[in-house]
């Protein structure tokens, strides 16, 4: 009972976060454009079309408050309480893979990215280079993402500033970015944004927080957030470095 009671709770919420956005889009479609709906899309496919986007929000944040947050919070406190290092190294990087390799948003603009790069003559426009080349841009992001993940958990193991980390990283990025080809670049910075998406945002916090949370003088407020910054710059500079190595 509790739980259908969260679940209709959580439907309203996701009614209201996406209250805004209905607003915007009728306002311009008939305030601004002034323009009748496509013939294609009738008022009930606008209900059904809203009524999908609701309940899959709803059961997506429940399924991630319920499952997965308890989860990855209680796998980063075992490992702290165990004290394996290795273990809860390893254990960062599988999550930090895992989750990218995974990641609609990324899954789209590496296949929006193959497309660019033939069009710009860096790779064959067959389809075969394309799905190559999305496949490999896919694994140096969630490559690097894992390798955010080892350096965020790293850091709070250590008690190192974040401030401090996240201002070199971004000024490593201001430097490859000189010598990096003019047409990975753009891609390079939109692989930073995509992966602190729906899938790799939920469990990379719940890493952090549950972290936190167990080791003695660190607080889940100052240190358990900070690794989705580094998942952030992270993938920026291993495509960038990807774009100088191979083109």
């Amino acid at each position: 009972m509790l739980f259908f009671y969260a679940l209709l709770r959580q439907s309203l919420d996701s009614l209201r976060d996406i209250a805004p956005v209905l607003l915007v889009v009728g306002f311009f479609q008939f305030v601004v454009i002034r323009q009748p709906l496509p013939e294609e899309v009738t008022l009930i496919d606008l209900g059904l079309g809203l009524l999908s986007v609701v309940v899959g929000l709803t059961l997506f944040v429940q399924g991630l408050q319920v499952g997965l947050f308890p989860v990855g919070e209680n796998l980063a406190h075992a490992f702290a309480t165990k004290g394996s290092v290795f273990w809860l190294l390893l254990f960062s990087f599988a999550l930090g893979f895992g989750t990218t390799v995974a990641e609609p948003a990324l899954i789209a603009v590496a296949g929006q990215a193959a497309i660019v790069m033939a069009e710009g003559g860096l790779i064959d426009p067959d389809k075969a280079a394309q799905d190559a080349f999305a496949a490999r841009l896919r694994m140096v992001v969630a490559l690097s993402v894992g390798t955010a993940v080892v350096v965020g958990v790293f850091r709070i193991l250590k008690g190192w500033p974040l401030h401090l980390m996240i201002i070199a990283g971004y000024a490593l990025v201001l430097i490859m970015t000189v010598f990096a080809p003019t047409q990975i670049i753009g891609i390079a910075y939109d692989c930073g944004g995509v992966t602190t998406s729906t899938i790799t945002v939920p469990l990379v916090t719940a890493l952090g927080v549950g972290l936190a949370t167990a080791i003695r003088g660190r607080s889940p407020l100052l240190d358990g957030f900070g690794l989705i910054a580094f998942a952030s710059v992270m993938p920026i500079i291993f495509v960038l470095a990807f774009g100088i190595l191979a083109y």
